[in-house]
C-alpha cells in the first residue's frame, strides 16, 4: 500500500485524516456504499472545503480516485488497509456508531 507520493502510510497521517468529522463521514459512506461521487449529496460544505477533504483522504493513502468521463469516483482502499492497520478502520467505523 503506498500514498500517491508513493511513500507508505503511517500510522499518524491515517488517524489524523480519519479524525475530522466530514472525512469520517465520506469514509462511512464509501464503506457502505462503494465508490462516492466527488459532491455526494447530504454533505453540507462548500466544494473547494470538500475537495481539500477528499485530497487529505488520498495523501493518507485511504481512498483511490477512478476517472469515469468527466465524473471522478472516490473509494475506499479497504483491503490495503486492513492489511497496512488490522482492525483500524473497523474500529474506527464502529466507534461512531455507539
Amino acid at each position: 500500500m503506498t500514498r500517491p507520493d508513493g511513500r507508505e502510510p503511517d500510522l499518524v497521517t491515517v488517524l489524523h485524516a480519519l479524525g475530522d468529522p466530514v472525512r469520517l463521514e465520506l469514509v462511512r459512506r464509501m464503506a457502505e456504499d462503494g465508490e462516492s461521487a466527488c459532491s455526494p449529496d447530504g454533505v453540507d460544505v462548500p466544494r473547494s472545503t470538500l475537495s481539500n477533504h477528499w485530497r487529505i483522504l488520498r495523501e493518507a493513502g485511504i481512498t483511490e480516485t477512478r476517472r469515469a468521463g468527466k465524473a471522478r469516483l472516490m473509494s475506499l482502499r479497504r483491503t490495503d488497509l486492513d492489511t497496512r492497520f488490522p482492525g483500524l478502520l473497523a474500529a474506527v467505523l464502529a466507534g461512531g456508531r455507539r
